[in-house]
């Protein structure tokens, strides 16, 4: 199944990830839920992503486009986010990728999807490999 979008999102809401976790040539996909920083109404976005030393990295590509992405631009307003992969979901406090430990980062990610390289490639807007750290409430 070729899931994009909404219908992405919504099976593997209904299916905790059953279907769309798993995505083309291995990738794998977990959900952010941002937001709108206009509208103020939740957003869902199914994203590529791979762990990293207990977080989760996703990649504000938007297709090599010199906009980043909504989610992107959605973060950045109201960082009280959160994330599921498969049947776990949990509020994630997102950061950009230092530029020290960006370059390792960006390659566990284009690993995953080599477009990424291309995507950099045709946009002078510095891609962010943006980190999710999961947020545990004390107490």
């Amino acid at each position: 199944m070729d899931l994009h979008g909404a219908p992405h999102v919504q099976r593997y809401l209904e299916t905790n990830g059953e279907d769309g976790y798993h995505w083309r040539n291995g990738t794998t996909i977990l959900l952010l839920f941002t937001t709108g920083r206009r509208s103020g109404e939740q957003r869902s976005h199914a994203l590529i992503f791979r762990e990293h030393r207990g977080a989760h990295l996703v990649v504000a590509s938007n297709g090599g486009s010199d906009t980043p992405p909504a989610w992107f631009l959605n973060l950045l307003a109201d960082p009280d986010v959160e994330v599921q992969v498969r049947g776990d979901r949990f509020r994630a406090r997102p950061r950009v990728a230092t530029p020290e430990e960006k370059p390792a980062m960006w390659a566990s990610m284009v690993e995953a999807w080599p477009d990424y390289d291309r995507y950099q490639a045709t946009t002078s807007r510095e891609i962010p490999v943006v980190v999710l750290e999961r947020v545990t409430d004390a107490g």
